[in-house]
């Protein structure tokens, strides 16, 4: 029985303040939307297409699963075609993405991932679902083995390096602010490995501001992230001029997952108080700000990106 159509419409403010985690993928766009009325064969072609470009891969994947009911159009998908790799990692990583909602079972999740991992053993994103799914429901073992299934396929992941970054970066708050914290030798030593021009250069970056949504929601860092200081110290200014110049160099116009980077570099200038520098990044972030980290700790994205970015621009 195939699932009923999704909901017409939203309303316009909600629509208009809508984060999309397509970002700027307009092929993305389009297979998402014939997908919500049941016509597969366009995502099918999409991740065809995309090959093993396995960022992209894993972008397209893990936004197309976001939707209510891709699992259910997913597993239409595979009555079609049994074998198909791509209907199986696109329903695992439907099923993981249920289950960190609480809409599904992990278990269940965890099986179909490792049924699609099996389908394409070079792919690693059924890995990825699954370090989803361990970094929101389980343990820090799992994570890790995970998060090493990933790089054994593709070193340089962007997402999984992003979801590792997060998950250290709430252990150990309970000790406060702490500049050799675990997850700043992790962003570290991954932009050390990585070639010179992987977008892994501004984990860092990523780490100073996970470690401050971690630091904050435990009380020991100011609710406001311009005011707390964490931006100010020697260590993270140096941090934050060796992204901004490797951005400067480098850029990456064609990397899927380039604006998520760019969010967080324009949130740390800011912060950092570098107005001139967060201006010119919110020329290239343009309409496609994420959630994250201008949700941090507990603010609202929408607020909070606006303000920054008239602040930087001169618009407020």
């Amino acid at each position: 029985m195939s699932p009923p159509p999704p909901p017409l419409g939203r309303g316009r403010r909600r629509a208009a303040q809508a984060f999309d985690e397509a970002l700027d993928d307009a092929d993305l766009v389009t297979a998402r939307a014939a997908l919500a009325q049941g016509r597969w064969q366009n995502a099918r072609s999409l991740l065809v297409h995309t090959g093993d470009d396995w960022d992209r891969r894993g972008h397209r994947v893990t936004v197309l699963a976001a939707e209510s009911h891709t699992a259910a159009w997913a597993r239409e998908w595979l009555l079609a075609e049994p074998e198909s790799a791509e209907a199986s990692v696109l329903l695992a990583v439907a099923q993981v993405r249920r289950a960190v909602r609480g809409k599904g079972k992990p278990a269940r999740a965890r099986e179909a991932c490792q049924e699609a991992a099996g389908r394409h053993p070079a792919d690693p994103t059924p890995w990825l679902g699954l370090l989803m799914l361990e970094c929101a429901v389980g343990t820090d073992q799992d994570a890790v083995r995970t998060f090493e299934q990933v790089r054994a396929r593709y070193a340089d992941h962007h997402h999984a390096h992003h979801l590792m970054v997060a998950r250290l970066a709430g252990r150990r708050t309970e000790a406060g602010p702490d500049p050799l914290h675990e997850v700043y030798d992790f962003a570290g030593w991954a932009a050390e490995q990585a070639p010179a021009d992987s977008p892994l250069a501004i984990l860092p970056v990523i780490a100073h501001a996970e470690r401050y949504r971690a630091l904050a929601a435990a009380g020991h860092a100011s609710p406001d992230p311009a005011a707390s200081g964490h931006w100010a110290g020697r260590r993270a200014r140096q941090v934050m001029k060796a992204a901004f110049d490797w951005w400067l160099e480098w850029e990456l116009e064609g990397h899927p997952r380039r604006l998520v980077d760019l969010n967080f570099l324009a949130h740390a200038k800011f912060c950092e108080g570098r107005g001139a520098e967060a201006a010119a990044l919110f020329h290239r972030i343009g309409p496609h700000a994420t959630p994250a980290p201008w949700s941090y700790p507990d603010r609202d994205p929408h607020t909070a990106f606006a303000a920054a970015r008239a602040g930087a621009l001169g618009t407020a």
